[in-house]
């Protein structure tokens, strides 16, 4: 027997028993060929899913082997001749390239050495022998998705996408082909877009647990990570890799958030347009929160979020527009980056607008707290439809941890706090005479 694939693939198609039978009399070569083959060394649940799917969402903790399975499903998808375009797609460039493309795991690292592909890293392509593309994209940039037409992708690390606009790209392009299909391996988050999509009926999911593949991970990783995390809610996700509904330590709740949304806002007191803007104006900067909220009867309606990506301008003139679509009687804006310049044009755009700087004197939690508390009790309420962008960046804020921009709900924030005139006291307790202002005692 020799290198060909076609042995491998009978091979491959007997039963277990049958394949160890004919594997004991191979030779040590065949053997070595055999052991290079990911479907004889990849575990059950790392191969693809029978069907017809067009989604294969594997959503498993950190070390599962996600990268591996996901990487082996592109090659032999295309070594098969199923896939001709196809789309990378990583959270960042630097991740398609050091992760999904030059990764311990990546495209280089699996391909066996009768077929490999040739890597141009300067136009982000792959090309492999039987004239097969792919091409690499980072989800920082959704218009490098726009006008790009796939058989075949694979997303990696989804949930931490910061431009969702991107998978919604990747969508509209993946429409060649007889079978586009896609392959997205996570771990999960609480976001109700990727819920969503694990329901979709062309979609197959898989899940997994680190401790799956403990044979190729080190003992001192497995100690260190079960030792910290075990047992814990943040366990759960990042270790067994279950898609939950809350995450822990987040401020704001999606059960708070569910439980108390309406339909429509009654006659509203005041309305406010609030602006969080961005501390840049290109390409790899963060969006701008626009959020507009509403009071009755000490009870906040969120009524739209308008948050876009924009310069300066477009950004006021958007506000602007919103400012008198929902007939606001103020425009507020996070002044701490920029001072008045924000306020200077609005009025320079529309002079007879209402708008009033604000400056964070208090840390973003403390600042958040008390909305958070609005809507735990009942008194803030997202009116109509979920607002999803919305809704998972207050569901995923956790101070200390998160890391990303939370633009949206900074906006909102500052939307509640211009309208909420109850605002908490200062207390300082005095520890000695457990006394705190006139007789008041503790």
């Amino acid at each position: 027997m020799q290198g060909t694939h076609s042995w491998i693939d009978w091979l491959a198609s007997l039963s277990e028993t049958k394949r160890a039978a004919i594997v004991k009399k191979l030779s040590p070569e065949d053997v070595k060929l055999i052991l290079t083959d990911w479907r004889f060394t990849a575990r059950p649940e790392q191969l693809p899913p029978p069907g017809n799917w067009r989604t294969w969402l594997i959503l498993a903790g950190r070390g599962w082997g996600k990268t591996a399975t996901s990487c082996q499903f592109i090659i032999n998808e295309i070594r098969e001749g199923r896939a001709k375009n196809v789309a990378l797609c990583g959270r960042s460039s630097a991740d398609c390239r050091d992760i999904i493309v030059e990764g311990p795991s990546g495209i280089l690292a699996s391909s066996p050495d009768d077929f490999r592909p040739i890597y141009e890293p300067s136009k982000r392509r792959l090309t492999w022998p039987n004239g097969a593309i792919a091409t690499c994209l980072s989800a920082e940039k959704p218009d490098q998705f726009r006008g790009f037409n796939s058989d075949l992708a694979y997303a990696d690390e989804l949930a931490a996408w910061q431009r969702w606009d991107a998978w919604d790209q990747l969508q509209f392009g993946l429409r060649i082909g007889d079978n586009p299909r896609v392959v997205v391996a996570t771990t999960p988050r609480p976001l109700a877009r990727l819920k969503r999509l694990a329901e979709l009926p062309n979609t197959v999911v898989t899940r997994g647990r680190t401790t799956d593949n403990m044979h190729n991970l080190a003992q001192s990783f497995i100690d260190a990570i079960y030792e910290r995390y075990a047992n814990s809610t943040l366990g759960r996700q990042e270790l067994e890799g279950e898609l939950l509904t809350e995450l822990p330590g987040a401020l704001f709740l999606r059960k708070d958030i569910e439980a108390h949304r309406v339909d429509k806002a009654p006659d509203l007191t005041r309305i406010v347009v609030a602006i969080d803007p961005a501390t840049t104006s290109n390409e790899n900067s963060d969006e701008s929160g626009i959020v507009v909220v509403g009071v009755s009867r000490g009870h906040f309606y969120v009524l739209a979020d308008l948050s876009i990506k924009a310069t300066p301008e477009k950004l006021c003139r958007r506000a602007i527009e919103a400012y008198e679509e929902y007939q606001a009687d103020a425009i507020v804006v996070e002044a701490n980056q920029g001072g008045d310049t924000w306020k200077t044009i609005i009025n320079g755009i529309n002079p007879s607008v209402n708008a009033k700087s604000v400056h964070a004197s208090r840390s973003k939690t403390a600042r958040a707290e008390p909305v958070a508390a609005r809507f735990e009790q009942g008194k803030a309420h997202i009116v109509g439809s979920p607002m999803v962008a919305l809704e998972d960046q207050l569901c995923n804020y956790v101070p200390g941890l998160t890391r990303e921009s939370p633009d949206r709900l900074d906006a909102l924030v500052w939307a509640i706090t211009e309208l909420d005139g109850a605002t908490l006291p200062n207390l300082k307790i005095d520890v000695d005479s457990g006394y705190r202002g006139a007789n008041l005692w503790i």
